[in-house]
Formats: C-alpha cells, sequence, structure tokens
C-alpha cells in the first residue's frame, strides 16, 4: 500500500472546534441572546465542531445549597437553546453536562498546577464578588459560602476549555474558539496563560483558545441600571409569554427629563432605544421609523415614551415567537438522549486529551513493571 505524502507526515485536516456555555441558574434572558446565543446559532452553520456546556459544577459555587434549582435549570436552559435554534441533530452540534464528563475534574487538577495563582485573584469576576463581601454588601451568612471551589473557578474552566484542544502537533487551520461575553473575556487570557505555562513545562499539548465577542457585549437590564441580570429582577426572560413581556417593557425605564410627550428627549441614554438598536433589526420590524428616524422623533419631542414602549415590545414579540414556538416543540423531545449523545462525544475527546496530558506529564511510568 503507498501511503499519501500527508499521512507519511503525519499530517492530518485542520481541527476547529468550539466550547462555550453557562452556568445553569435560571431561565436564559434577551442578555444572554444579544450577548452570546445569536452568535452560537451563527456559528453552528460554520466550520466547527460544536459544544455547548451547561456547566452544572460551575452553578454549585454560588448555589451549593439548592440542588434542585440547578435540576430545574439545566432542563430549562437546554429547552433554551432549542428554542433559539441550536440544534443538536446536527452532526456537529453538542449538548454536554458538565458534572457528565468525569475526564474534566481530572483535567482541571493538573491544571491548577500550572495556573498562575496570581491572575487566578485578579480575575474581575471574582475580584468583584470578593470586594462585595469586603464591603459587606452582601450578607454575612452568603459571605461564609464563599467556598474554595468558588475561588477556583476561573481553573476549572480553563479545563472546559482546554479538554477540547485539538491534538499535537497542531496544525495548520486548527482552532479552539470560545464564543463569550465582554465579561468572559479576561477568562480566555488566564486560559492561554495556563496553556503557556503547561507547553513550556512539560511538552506542546494544548492549543491556545481565541474569544469572539457578540454583537451587544452587555445589554442593561429593563432598570437601565446595570446589565441584565436574574438576580436583579431586571430581565426579559426568552420564554416570557407575550403579555408579560409587553408589560415588562412597559415598566422599563426612560430618560428621568422627559416627563410629559413633547419633552425633548436624550435616546442615547433611554434603555428603551437601547433595546431598540439591538432588536429593531433583528425583528425585522422597525417599521416606517428606522433608528436614526426615531432618535431625532424622539429629540425633537415628536415621539412619547409610551409610543416608542409599545413599539419596542412589538419588536421583542415578534423576535420571540418563533423562540417560544420552537422551545413549546423541544419540550416534546427526549431531553436526557440529547444530553447523553452529546456528553459522550466529548468525553471521547477528553479521554484523547487526558492520554496526552499523563505522558507530557511522565505520569505513566512505563519503566515500573
Amino acid at each position: 500500500m503507498i501511503l499519501s505524502k500527508s499521512l507519511m507526515n503525519g499530517s492530518r485536516k485542520p481541527i476547529r472546534r468550539i466550547l462555550t456555555g453557562v452556568r445553569p441558574t435560571g431561565k436564559l434572558h434577551l442578555g444572554h441572546y444579544v450577548g452570546a446565543l445569536k452568535m452560537w446559532v451563527d456559528l453552528q452553520e460554520e466550520d466547527y465542531d460544536c459544544f455547548f456546556l451547561l456547566a452544572d459544577v460551575q452553578a454549585l459555587t454560588t448555589h451549593a445549597e439548592n440542588p434542585s434549582l440547578i435540576e430545574a435549570a439545566v432542563r430549562e436552559v437546554t429547552l433554551d437553546w432549542l428554542g433559539v435554534g441550536l440544534d443538536p441533530h446536527r452532526s456537529n452540534v453538542h449538548f454536554v453536562v458538565q458534572s457528565w464528563v468525569r475526564e474534566l475534574p481530572e483535567l482541571y487538577t493538573y491544571l491548577s498546577m500550572v495556573a498562575p495563582f496570581s491572575d487566578v485573584r485578579r480575575n474581575p469576576t471574582l475580584k468583584e464578588e470578593m470586594a462585595a463581601i469586603e464591603k459587606k454588601t452582601v450578607s454575612l451568612s452568603e459571605a461564609s459560602k464563599t467556598t474554595l471551589g468558588f475561588i477556583d473557578y476561573p481553573v476549572s474552566q480553563v479545563a472546559d476549555i482546554e479538554l477540547f484542544t485539538p491534538p499535537a502537533p497542531h496544525q495548520k487551520g486548527d482552532a479552539l474558539l470560545v464564543p463569550v461575553g465582554e465579561d468572559q473575556v479576561p477568562h480566555i487570557e488566564l486560559t492561554n496563560r495556563t496553556v503557556r505555562n503547561f507547553n513550556r513545562t512539560y511538552n506542546e499539548v494544548f492549543l491556545e483558545a481565541s474569544a469572539r465577542v457578540g454583537e451587544v457585549p452587555r445589554l442593561v437590564g429593563t432598570d437601565g441600571q446595570a446589565k441584565m441580570s436574574k438576580s436583579l429582577g431586571n430581565v426579559i426572560q426568552l420564554a416570557d409569554p407575550e403579555e408579560v413581556v409587553t408589560k415588562k417593557v412597559g415598566q422599563m425605564f426612560t430618560d428621568p427629563r422627559k416627563l410629559r410627550q413633547g419633552d425633548p428627549g436624550r435616546p442615547d441614554i433611554c434603555p428603551v432605544y437601547t433595546y431598540h438598536q439591538a432588536f429593531g433589526s433583528e425583528s425585522n420590524l422597525l417599521g416606517s421609523r428606522d433608528l436614526q428616524a426615531r432618535a431625532e422623533a424622539c429629540r425633537q419631542g415628536e415621539l412619547g415614551c409610551v409610543e416608542c414602549k409599545k413599539e419596542l415590545a412589538v419588536a421583542l414579540n415578534n423576535l420571540l415567537d418563533p423562540i417560544r414556538d420552537r422551545r413549546a416543540k423541544a419540550e416534546k423531545m427526549a431531553l436526557r438522549k440529547i444530553l447523553e449523545e452529546g456528553t459522550a462525544r466529548s468525553r471521547e475527546i477528553g479521554v484523547q486529551t487526558l492520554s496526552a496530558v499523563r505522558q507530557a506529564m511522565h505520569l505513566g511510568y512505563p519503566q515500573i513493571h
């Protein structure tokens, strides 16, 4: 048999993988959609093997005392993913349950030996949470729940990502892409510093990851005061019925100086206008009033807040209707089978990755008989 030159040289086709996911602590909302999910749906159409992770172990860092909440949320997030159009029936799309991937804890342990502790401590999300405890903006009972698992979860995320590294030696075109929100980019930077430490200390096993941020990296909440967050109660969920969406939009904050319909407004600081920017063209319901015209009408006092909110509610419901329809159909699907099949594929890759890691770290001990 005559081998091709590429096979003789050990080369292969490029391997392009995506790892991304969410901590399942409740239903997903519009902030998740514009910051991540919309991009994920587009990426599944590209030449990537996509792994979408239900990070239930990391959800325990803040909800260890309420496992039933996580259990329910795993189902809800799965339904939301199916609702937005992620399709695990495609050969390149896999839904993965973190706690079912037995290779992840082992990989986390090995990577923790080379993860820079100073970088872990500088993680912005971790610093924000710890600052809240020090300033006593959270209760003592909640502060007492700050565990080692919480402090070290950034390294767990490194393991989540690098479990899916294309095998070494890496080829031109190999890719490990992590679609994330803007606030998650520091996690990718930590991942790559850890990768460089490992490869330098032992041998090249891991490929550095690349981050990709969505078109709307951060969506303000309906109160206009912070990003959309379940804990702040300022969210519009993807599964909210039409009447709930309309009510929430009607209660949204606007320009505090625009008290009457004829008053001139400042659309640049108005959360309602921000939502029109994020979702108007997406919903194909801008109608005769495009964004520029809407902003000008607001500044001239020709567009009242009530009318602007009504138009936004219609636009959002126009966007959410097909998502709600797909979610209702997903309720009848065999969800556990979808999760088991996706997790099984991730474990196949995990076994290969761990074999390379153990070999690089001299943990096989072939000299011992």
